[in-house]
């Protein structure tokens, strides 16, 4: 494993120990960015399963954006991941950024989000 790599998993790892004691039971709210494309889960961690997900893969979406790479597809990808949400019945949730920096996409898609009516 590279430095790089091992920094990243060691801020992950940090991040999502914080996250499970600071939770109290909410859905933790997922982001994972790659060079192409952005994706947002809503996970119960105490059932081990997500309630609502959404990506800029999705079909209505791929066919709206020009790229899936940018923060038009951060902000379109976090309203319908909080529209997915609110359906499932959950209205709060802890933000993971993962390893990244609150910064960017992550954080269009944040705001979106709560735009959305997720409360974090």
């Amino acid at each position: 494993m590279s430095a790089n790599q091992d920094l990243r998993e060691r801020r992950r790892e940090r991040l999502r120990y914080q996250l499970r004691h600071k939770a109290g039971g909410r859905p933790r709210l997922s982001v994972f960015r790659s060079g192409k494309h952005i994706y947002a889960q809503v996970i119960d961690d105490v059932g081990g399963r997500t309630l609502a997900a959404a990506s800029s893969l999705d079909k209505a979406l791929r066919e709206a954006l020009r790229t899936g790479a940018d923060k038009a597809a951060a902000e379109a990808v976090g309203k319908l991941v909080a529209e997915r949400a609110l359906a499932a019945g959950v209205s709060a949730v802890v933000f993971d950024r993962g390893s990244y920096i609150y910064h960017g996409r992550v954080k269009a898609l944040a705001e979106a989000a709560r735009e959305g009516g997720l409360a974090f």
